[in-house]
């Protein structure tokens, strides 16, 4: 980096920009770690029977374990794509208007989690219901290791509530779907045959906006081999949608290529509950009592508002431990 040369190539020079970040968040607090043993060290020699140096002893080793846990979950973070952005995406499914505003309520969860841990997030398509909420988004969140925090979010997300669109004021289950890939650097190979994939045109839907429904700028590929199907509307360019619509679906399919080997290497493993739209992985009820419990790890909170605020560190620590957990197991 100190070359004079270093930012004659921008996108090249922020890789190594980000891989240094990336390193520094794991050497640094390890070399805080290995400086507060010396230092525990020390006090413990000191303390004899000196009470307040033997509460100092108990504040630093509770402050050393909780540096070292989040060492243990970093560690966790292993995986082929885990340092990569990531590219998620909510679509509505059973439950009508209410699955809508669910589907909306999930997406500013992930976006308010990202800006609250220091991510940036790009909006990359949005499809609005002419009443309520969305029928599907896709966001790219970008920081160290965004995927490999957020890959455990891919699954089916259930909400249980007194609906808002029920006159009679009845109970609502409604459902949504979470489907996450990494955001693949275009450094890695990902093949596509161009005649493995149609191309759809069609106009742009939204809130508003002059080149709204006006021209033909949205782009939508089927990869047929696969059925992955992905979309971007949210240029006014055809040809920025047509770009980001490839990298979309350079993504899905690394993480299909994932799936099989984590398939592979797990063997009887559950891989189906972990990942895909064909599993429930999250209960979150407003109803009768206000509590979200993760399906897999057993993981919970008892404050809803909180959770859908972006406080879901806990559930994807969680599921990292819960993940490694069971490969050690198989």
């Amino acid at each position: 980096m100190a070359q004079p040369s270093f930012w004659d190539q921008p996108d090249k020079a922020q890789q190594v920009v980000q891989e240094l970040k990336s390193l520094r968040n794991v050497v640094d607090p390890l070399k805080q770690v290995v400086s507060g043993c010396g230092d525990l060290s020390e006090l413990l020699e000191m303390a004899g029977d000196d009470e307040a140096v033997a509460a100092e002893v108990d504040a630093e080793l509770s402050k050393l374990e909780q540096s070292v846990e989040q060492l243990e979950i970093k560690a966790l973070l292993n995986g082929a794509n885990d340092d990569c952005g990531a590219i998620l995406s909510v679509h509505a499914r059973e439950g009508g208007l209410d699955a809508n505003d669910w589907a909306e309520m999930l997406l500013g969860m992930y976006i308010a989690w990202a800006q609250q841990h220091g991510y940036s997030v790009e909006l990359l398509d949005r499809s609005d219901d002419e009443t309520a909420g969305i029928t599907q988004a896709t966001i790219a969140v970008r920081g160290d290791s965004a995927y490999g925090y957020l890959k455990g979010e891919e699954g089916i997300h259930r909400l249980v509530r007194i609906s808002p669109y029920n006159a009679e004021g009845k109970r609502q289950t409604s459902f949504a779907a979470v489907d996450v890939s990494p955001e693949i650097d275009d450094s890695v190979n990902i093949e596509i045959a161009e005649k493995d994939v149609r191309e759809d045109v069609f106009r742009a839907s939204g809130a508003g906006g002059q080149h709204v429904n006006k021209t033909s700028s949205a782009i939508r590929l089927t990869h047929m081999p696969s059925g992955i199907v992905v979309q971007c509307q949210n240029e006014r360019s055809q040809h920025k949608n047509r770009d980001r619509a490839w990298k979309m679906l350079r993504a899905r399919l690394a993480r299909l290529e994932e799936s099989k080997r984590e398939a592979e290497q797990l063997a009887k493993y559950q891989s189906k509950s972990v990942t895909g739209f064909g599993s429930q992985i999250r209960n979150y009820f407003l109803h009768p009592d206000q509590r979200v419990k993760d399906a897999r790890t057993g993981f919970q909170m008892g404050n809803f508002h909180a959770v859908v605020g972006g406080d879901i560190q806990g559930f994807l620590d969680a599921f990292l431990r819960y993940r490694m957990m069971n490969m050690q197991q198989s």
